[in-house]
């Protein structure tokens, strides 16, 4: 599974975060998980699953999915199982609420660390270049940014250089 990079200009905890993503025709399996001094992370205790904004503002585990047409979606996971997506037109433009909701959210603590794997319904069936990133709140509040990759300069996972996979359509599959 790719380990994120934390970006440089953000401390964080002693941590390790990885993620993978995986296509099954329109579906996107995602899932990612979290060692190291997870003592120091903010988590959540989980509950049930509902749909709320700004989940970035707090430890968070995302996926932008980038279309053949330059639009994308964002689909924001926190280990509480709340969740958001959201469609755009293009680079932070025409931003609204994608009727699109996880068919499955489920986080686990297996040996210490932290796991959250969700399934989605992305509906295109080209070719996808998706962004795995996190967002993680320590106990005194900061936040650290990581991704796949990080184009030069603050973070910012709506760039499409943060859009490192790319995962082949679905077409005739």
């Amino acid at each position: 599974m790719p380990e994120l990079i934390r970006h440089p200009d953000f401390p964080a905890p002693d941590l390790t975060v990885e993620a993978e993503a995986v296509r099954q025709g329109r579906g996107l399996r995602l899932r990612y998980v979290l060692r190291g001094a997870l003592g120091r992370v903010l988590v959540p205790a989980p509950r049930e699953p509902e749909r709320a904004d700004e989940l970035w503002r707090h430890t968070c585990l995302e996926a932008f999915v980038g279309l053949p047409d330059g639009g994308y979606y964002e689909f924001n996971f926190a280990p509480s199982l709340s969740w958001a997506s959201y469609h755009f037109d293009g680079y932070r433009q025409g931003m609204c609420n994608a009727t699109v909701e996880p068919w499955e959210i489920q986080v686990e603590r297996p040996g210490g660390a932290l796991e959250l794997s969700a399934i989605v319904d992305v509906p295109d069936d080209g070719p996808w270049r998706v962004g795995l990133t996190t967002v993680v709140e320590d106990i005194e509040g900061a936040r650290s940014w990581w991704a796949l990759q990080h184009p030069p300069g603050k973070p910012d996972f709506h760039n499409a250089d943060c859009f490192a996979l790319e995962l082949p359509g679905s077409r005739g599959a």
